[in-house]
């Protein structure tokens, strides 16, 4: 794709911005709910999870793994979103 031009430049980053922000209140949702809702309600959770009470394993494992997937989707999401808006740095 080719980059903008000067005169649509500011309605790209515009786009661009919201966007970004879309994403990123998104991936703040999914953060807290998975940080303050799940671990509020997790002792209710009392059924056995691999061996270990439920409640201890989203405390302990998978709290973890959805905090690395927020990361790796937020990073991939918005190189899609570079390419896409013509604002990606130059591969060399």
């Amino acid at each position: 794709m080719p980059p903008p031009s000067p005169q649509a430049l500011p309605d790209v980053l515009a786009r661009y911005w919201r966007n970004n922000l879309a994403v990123t209140a998104v991936l703040l949702a999914v953060w807290f709910g998975v940080t303050f809702v799940v671990s509020y309600f997790a002792r209710e959770l009392s059924f056995t999870f691999f061996g270990w009470p439920f409640s201890f394993w989203v405390a302990a494992q998978g709290a973890l793994i959805v905090y690395v997937l927020i990361v790796g989707g937020y990073a991939w999401f918005m190189n899609r979103a570079d390419f896409a808006h013509g604002v990606a740095e130059a591969q060399e």
